[in-house]
């Protein structure tokens, strides 16, 4: 059974929730018990509208339909969340896209896979390192993440409190 990377984000409201409430829409709706999640990140905004920062994971999750099924199924929890069609990189109560689906490739008018920012964008290579295995994709992903520098920020959410900095190797014993 193929393997789908999600990316999921939020800005919009109880971002936590929304994340949480899209996994679960999701997992109900492909009839799947066999995922991984990655811990929630905030993340630095990109773009050119003023918003609130954005809560950011991937979900790993095995699949029985087509990635075009899988497309549908995304946008159907959207709808069910609330989103509604805005300005592009404008804020959103959800945001859910296929970035990977087993090794295949895709591009359709309406489905690109790998999706096509994928390997650019901080937001998303930090959290799918966290749920890839040991292997190819993964040492791409942690360089390709390396060679992206230190901007925007995306740093591990701890809800109600604030996110400790790493220390240094000066500070460390």
């Amino acid at each position: 059974m193929p393997e789908a990377y999600l990316g999921l984000g939020s800005n919009l409201g109880d971002r936590a929730a929304n994340l949480w409430e899209a996994v679960r829409l999701l997992l109900d709706a492909l009839g799947s018990d066999r995922f991984a999640m990655s811990p929630l990140y905030e993340t630095e905004l990109v773009g050119p509208v003023e918003q609130p920062s954005f809560l950011n994971a991937v979900l790993r999750i095995e699949v029985e339909r087509s990635p075009q099924d899988l497309l549908a199924a995304l946008k159907a929890v959207e709808q069910q969340l609330g989103r509604i069609p805005s300005e592009r990189w404008g804020p959103r109560c959800i945001d859910l896209d296929l970035l990977l689906y087993g090794e295949l490739t895709i591009a359709t008018h309406d489905l690109i896979v790998p999706h096509p920012e994928l390997w650019n964008r901080r937001f998303v290579l930090t959290p799918l390192l966290d749920v890839l295995e040991e292997g190819p994709l993964y040492s791409r992903a942690r360089d390709r993440l390396a060679q992206l520098g230190e901007r925007p920020w995306v740093r591990l959410y701890v809800p109600g409190g604030k996110v400790q900095e790493p220390l240094g190797k000066s500070d460390a014993i």
